[in-house]
């Protein structure tokens, strides 16, 4: 028998105090542990991104990340987003241009997406494209998915 591991995950601003096994993705910590069910597994190979959390400011998948490493980081899932009833641009932006098709991919796109465009707010759309080409959307909805990026780096810019 493995032993856990005392630690805490500080989750959109909560602190999670759990114990876990020292091989356990931060993925399953944050869903099973914790209860924030938002972030999705799909491949848990880091292929997919549909796990895609911002860990210290950055997008990370989550699969590949084991939950001890992020103890004492700052970590933001999809259910951190919205502020209250208020959607975040970028949830808007994916509602009002049909960047949502089945919805499995749609935490991790959100999570790389707001995670980029906060560090570099005026990327190229080349660089934007070449960055959500990482995640993979099985119901080949990225033309709207582009469209709904675009325009919501447009609102970020805003604000």
């Amino acid at each position: 028998m493995t032993d856990k591991t005392a630690i805490t995950l500080t989750i959109n601003g909560k602190d999670h105090k759990i114990s876990v096994e020292p091989r356990r993705t931060l993925a399953d910590a944050i869903r099973e542990d914790c209860g924030q069910t938002g972030t999705h597994i799909g491949c848990e190979h880091g292929v997919c991104g549909a796990c895609t959390v911002i860990v210290d400011d950055a997008p990370v998948r989550s699969c590949l990340m084991f939950a001890v490493q992020a103890e004492g980081k700052t970590i933001r899932t999809v259910e951190g987003l919205a502020d209250g009833d208020k959607l975040h641009p970028m949830q808007q932006a994916f509602m009002d241009n049909h960047g949502l098709q089945c919805g499995f991919c749609t935490p991790g796109f959100l999570m790389l997406a707001v995670g980029v465009l906060e560090r570099e707010p005026d990327i190229s759309d080349e660089a934007l494209i070449d960055v959500l080409s990482s995640n993979l959307c099985r119901c080949t909805g990225y033309q709207n998915i582009i469209k709904s990026v675009r325009a919501a780096a447009r609102e970020m810019r805003k604000a």
